[in-house]
């Protein structure tokens, strides 16, 4: 593989105004489908086979005239202290606000709630529900400031008016101040890495060009494919932070082959064919990792996990031609400063020439203390991740907006007025399609679901049109994220299964609140296979490319520590409430149910990443005769400043995203930036030089057996060291030489 970059790397340094133009041109194809294309709609999670998902399906057969995608606003009324809503005068208020709703097109009905008993029993609350004719990206800004001001309408008569629902959810939009703050802590750290504005330039350039193409074409496929605005956020989050990443390892590896004498050409084909050979390894683990999402099963994860993956392919590919055409088109400007002032052309520098560096006398220490590192970083993610003993999902709702938004004090309004469960209400479906007797058969049930402990109470049973289908209103006694909605569920289905059973009928328990509950439970229990399929990819990918049993066990250990750190942090951050202030998190609550298959996706290909560029220098100097040791000290003098650096370049992208307002794009940002940290900072560069360093030279062990039969990938460029014996690295003279190895 390396020896086929190489030509591609020279091939685009070569043509670098024929693969600029290219690029452009697709960015402006881009650009062009996303302007042209329709807008898409957010789409509610679904979980086809669960008994809440097909309750949904047959609620959609049974009763067509009912459009669930259509919007829906609910304004809450509360009367002044000491009065009730329904004294006249506040009577008069609140239909005069409802009266001025009237002739808003997209309006379908609005509800009077001393019609339809929607007022608390201590008279200080009611509200009505309000339902357009169309779902709520389609809502007309006119629309919504009927709304708003019917709303204003009613405070100014002296009520404390609020509006919940889904009318005013406006769609995430992907750009804000933090996100620019990653960014420029990002180009500040590449300044710093690659000593050269115009290098830093380039790193930055391909990262957002491939980002712009990434989101132009998820945008352009929304509605086709029913890709939301969280599959958008994710392809930007991934692809600026991979894009910067993969950039910054070449033109690295650009820097050294030209410190060593290369010509231009040369230096890029060898960037390409070594660097560029670990990006195309490190991006195939994220694509894979991603793309397994869609085993899970829920469609909105599956399109997350396509659409990161299809930015990752996009850096990947930009990364391997955009990247050495740049070299071409912005000449010696990419050099750092030292190797702009040598000369005409670039001299060789020696290896080990110079005073040692940070990461060179980091990767001594841990030589000389391998235990002391081993055991401090192993007890110190440890006791990080004891909070996951604690971990709840949930999926969140009005109740984790912050504070100064109107939906959220809408939802406590109905809290405080009928109670916490009524915000998450509970639908029994019945279908008495096969039954003799439906009339008996749902009164049973009704009866059955009344004598459940846990109720606040039970409406009216509705009856579909041709009689063979039944709707039941629960409203729980406890909130909709708590434990105890969680057992009613539970205890309801059971109730009503026996009761189905014996009637004849099928019963089902949905809503919003069942489904919440049915995903969380799945994603905890694809969890543990989930994460067992991408450690045993981890180990077999890691063999074939380092061609040893012990480094990929090493790796999958060391991942499985960063993750379990990364979901305390996330347990201690949005259940625990530590730090959330200072964070900008309102609001704390069980974890988004998605969040842990999602990081383990996500974080098993970024850690790859950095093991991948870590220890292919490791293992490169050692197939050429350094001892282990002095393969440990050449992995951390080539590659340390470089993977600390793209790891601080993407822990800053993922920070930025933090002071979004979904409570998604918050779990994730906090999540994929903790665990980059842990990965890269204790397990690539404490962990793992420190179990290198006690295994000696067994850490590279291969039976023969499993050396005849895995395919040679060539990670390191070995096929062009055969090609120029000069460029193969040479050992550390001043590193440690314990027994084993030597050149």
């Amino acid at each position: 593989m390396a020896a086929y970059l190489y030509r591609i790397g020279r091939w685009a340094f070569r043509r670098r105004r024929l693969v600029g133009g290219v690029w452009l041109s697709v960015l402006v194809l881009a650009v062009v489908a996303a302007a042209v294309a329709p807008a898409g709609e957010e789409e509610d999670l679904s979980m086809p086979g669960t008994e809440s998902q097909k309750a949904f399906d047959l609620l959609d057969e049974r009763f067509p005239e009912s459009d669930s995608q259509g919007a829906e606003a609910r304004l809450v009324f509360r009367a002044p202290d000491g009065q009730r809503v329904t004294a006249a005068e506040n009577r008069a208020a609140v239909e005069d606000t409802l009266g001025s709703l009237d002739g808003g097109g997209q309006v379908a009905s609005a509800t009077d709630p001393y019609e339809t008993g929607a007022v608390s029993e201590d008279g200080t609350v009611a509200y009505s529900t309000i339902t357009y004719t169309v779902g709520a990206l389609d809502l007309t800004e006119a629309t919504k400031s009927v709304l708003e001001d019917a709303a204003d309408r009613g405070r100014d008569a002296g009520l404390t008016v609020e509006i919940g629902g889904s009318a005013l959810e406006a769609e995430e939009e992907p750009g804000g101040t933090t996100e620019l703050v990653g960014v420029l802590v990002a180009a500040v750290v590449l300044v710093l890495t690659l000593g050269s504005l115009a290098a830093a330039g380039l790193s930055l350039l391909t990262a957002l060009l491939g980002v712009a193409v990434a989101f132009g074409l998820v945008t352009a496929l929304a509605v086709p494919l029913g890709l939301t605005s969280t599959v958008a956020i994710l392809a930007l989050m991934l692809g600026l932070a991979v894009g910067i990443d993969y950039a910054l390892f070449i033109t690295s590896r650009f820097h050294d082959e030209r410190a060593r004498g290369s010509e231009p050409e040369e230096a890029a084909g060898r960037a390409v064919g070594t660097a560029g050979s670990a990006v195309v390894f490190a991006g195939a683990t994220v694509l894979i990792a991603l793309a397994g999402l869609g085993v899970v099963g829920i469609p909105e994860l599956t399109r997350m996990g396509l659409g990161g993956a299809g930015a990752v392919a996009l850096a990947v590919l930009v990364a391997l031609t955009l990247t050495p055409a740049l070299f071409g088109l912005f000449g010696r400007r990419v050099l750092p400063r030292a190797l702009r002032t040598a000369g005409a052309r670039p001299h060789p520098v020696p290896a080990g020439a110079g005073r040692p560096g940070l990461a060179t006398r980091w990767a001594r220490f841990v030589l000389r203390r391998p235990v002391a590192v081993l055991v401090t970083a192993v007890l110190g993610l440890g006791t990080v991740a004891l909070p996951v003993l604690n971990l709840e999902l949930g999926l969140p709702g009005d109740e984790s907006k912050s504070v100064q938004t109107t939906q959220r004090r809408a939802y406590d309004l109905l809290s405080e007025g009928f109670g916490p469960g009524f915000n998450g209400p509970l639908t029994v479906v019945v279908d008495t399609s096969r039954s003799e007797d439906p009339r008996t058969a749902t009164d049973l049930v009704v009866k059955a679901v009344r004598g459940v402990d846990g109720i606040a109470s039970v409406g009216e049973p509705v009856i579909g049109e041709n009689e063979d289908t039944a709707l039941l209103t629960v409203v729980p006694e406890t909130a909709p994220n708590s434990g105890e909605t969680k057992d009613l569920v539970h205890a309801l289905r059971d109730t009503v299964a026996e009761t189905g059973a014996d009637t004849g009928a099928d019963v089902f328990v949905t809503g919003g609140t069942a489904l919440n509950i049915d995903i969380s439970e799945a994603m905890a229990d694809a969890l543990l296979p989930y994460l067992t399929v991408v450690i045993g990819l981890a180990v077999l990918l890691l063999l074939v490319v380092f061609r040893s049993v012990l480094v990929p066990v090493k790796a999958a250990l060391g991942f499985l520590l960063s993750v379990g750190a990364a979901f305390g942090v996330l347990v201690a951050v949005f259940q625990w409430g530590w730090a959330a202030d200072l964070l900008g998190i309102e609001q704390t609550g069980p974890v988004m149910s998605l969040m842990p298959i999602l990081v383990i996706g996500i974080v098993f290909g970024l850690a790859m990443d950095y093991e991948v560029f870590l220890l292919t220098r490791m293992r490169e100097a050692y197939v050429h005769g350094a001892s282990s040791a002095e393969a440990v000290v050449n992995g951390f003098r080539h590659s340390g400043r470089v993977v600390a650096a793209a790891a601080v370049i993407m822990i800053s992208v993922f920070a930025g995203f933090v002071g979004m307002s979904s409570p998604t794009i918050q779990t994730m940002g906090v999540g994929l930036a903790s665990a980059v940290a842990f990965d890269a900072f204790v397990v690539r560069m404490a962990i793992a030089p420190a179990v290198l360093a006690l295994l000696g030279h067994r850490a590279w062990w291969l039976p023969r057996i499993l050396d005849r039969v895995l395919p040679n990938v060539d990670i390191e460029g070995e096929a062009l060291s055969r090609r120029d014996p000069a460029s193969a690295p040479l050992p550390d003279a001043a590193a440690p030489l314990p027994a084993g190895r030597r050149p």
